[in-house]
């Protein structure tokens, strides 16, 4: 038997080229005389003579298709006819809605796919799973939730419900990102299908309960290659298409989501990457602590820098504009000490009205306790790092604040290893920086002698 492996890169065109023995089937009653006549008429034809017979009897080939990989299980002949469904439906995608046909209202359209998506070859899983999706994407839209192929409710059989089947095809889709059963083209493939099936709130409800929006997220991140890109590409879609979804928006503000998509657009000089990318944002712009975090994580100078390139999409230009003003609404909302810690957070200090403001030191001390002293020990990395003399002045300033403000100023800042940093500014050619690098070793050493009772 041949391996998995030899499977999985196996192509349609290899597989076409087989011959089966359709006699051989109707002799053992495995297919009906009818179908045998359809299959001489249709196999090893043209693609315009099948054009032909597929625009004036599509729903009987459809019917052949089906039941024989309902009833056949030899895996040569499954391959074989996903192959001819494959190609059929490549060559043009609207003829999806064949299996739709009235005529096909009491077949069982969708079980042998879901069936065949956990069957162990790749070349089966992945045919089986790009025509469920295509088939689910034409489907009416009365059956939305209901049953399959517009089922009569007297019906005896009973149907695959179309809960059944996207359930069926969301598990296999995360056990794919969870698990590839392809090395290199289980991850495409399942985001693929995903960035199609997601249109549909019933998909995204799906996904959301079977926890799929985390394995998404680590694939945002930086592309170079084509291939690498088009997947960059189709799980920014997947997750523009959940920011219409409230369930799914809790996810993605518990993920490093919007991190790791303002990291993509800052490299990236793929427009419909950037465009997918800048109308989720602003699609989360207005919800929950998004608007805050973006502001944190520099967004607006990102967008600024963005508008400044020659994009020739309008949507994009449009939605960039529209996102520069929701970022400048929500600065204006920002309380002081947010607007104080974006400004450290980004190392463009300046000497904007709080940095003198004596009572935004006394109403905010305790802020600057967060994350274990963030802000001072970016301000102590400002010192290190930037060539500003107004950030310099301004970071020696704020130390020189926070020491007088808080209980154990001193100690944390010394702890923090800042006095040396200082010290060394006080030889620095700027009057500024000098001069507030001297207030700051002042508040430093004005209270060592009370360091030992602080620390008791």
């Amino acid at each position: 038997m041949t391996t998995t492996t030899d499977h999985a890169e196996l192509s349609t065109e290899q597989v076409l080229q087989r011959v089966i023995p359709w006699e051989t089937y109707m002799t053992t009653k495995l297919i009906t005389g009818t179908s045998l006549q359809l299959l001489r008429r249709y196999d090893k034809r043209s693609e315009s003579y099948r054009a032909g017979l597929l625009d004036d009897d599509g729903p009987a080939y459809v019917r052949v298709f089906v039941s024989i990989l309902r009833d056949i299980f030899k895996e040569e002949t499954v391959e074989y006819v996903l192959a001819l469904i494959d190609e059929m439906l490549t060559a043009n995608p609207k003829r999806a809605r064949l299996f739709h046909d009235e005529s096909l209202a009491k077949e069982d359209i969708y079980e042998p796919f879901i069936r065949l998506l956990w069957r162990g070859n790749w070349f089966i899983q992945e045919k089986s799973c790009k025509i469920l999706a295509l088939i689910l994407s034409a489907r009416p839209k009365k059956q939305h939730g209901g049953a399959a192929n517009g089922e009569a409710s007297n019906s005896k059989s009973k149907l695959t419900t179309i809960g059944d089947v996207l359930k069926g095809l969301v598990e296999w889709l995360c056990a794919q990102l969870k698990k590839p059963t392809h090395p290199s083209r289980g991850v495409p493939t399942a985001v693929s299908c995903l960035a199609m099936l997601l249109k549909e709130p019933v998909v995204r409800s799906s996904f959301v309960q079977a926890d799929g929006v985390k394995l998404l997220i680590p694939l945002v991140s930086p592309a170079s290659t084509q291939q690498s890109i088009q997947l960059l590409y189709e799980t920014c879609l997947c997750i523009w298409l959940l920011s219409f979804y409230e369930p799914a928006i809790d996810y993605l503000a518990t993920s490093r989501c919007v991190p790791r998509l303002i990291e993509v657009v800052k490299s990236s000089t793929k427009e419909k990457v950037v465009r997918v990318i800048i109308l989720t944002l602003k699609n989360l712009l207005p919800k929950g602590a998004f608007g805050a975090q973006m502001i944190d994580l520099g967004m607006l100078q990102v967008v600024q820098s963005l508008k400044a390139q020659a994009w020739s999409d309008e949507d994009l230009l449009e939605a960039l504009n529209q996102l520069e003003e929701g970022l400048k609404d929500n600065m204006k909302k920002l309380s002081s000490f947010d607007k104080y810690k974006h400004e450290v957070l980004l190392g463009q200090l300046d000497w904007t009205p709080v940095h003198k403001d004596s009572f935004f030191w006394r109403e905010n001390i305790t802020n600057f306790e967060e994350n274990d002293f963030q802000i001072i020990r970016v301000l102590i990395t400002i010192l290190d790092t930037s060539n500003d003399p107004r950030a310099l002045a301004v970071a020696c300033f704020d130390l020189s604040q926070f020491i007088q403000h808080h209980p154990a100023g001193r100690i944390i800042v010394t702890d923090l290893k800042a006095k040396d940093r200082v010290m060394k500014l006080m030889n620095h050619e700027n009057a500024e920086v000098t001069k507030n690098a001297l207030l700051c070793i002042q508040r430093l050493f004005l209270g060592a002698k009370y360091a030992s009772f602080l620390q008791a």
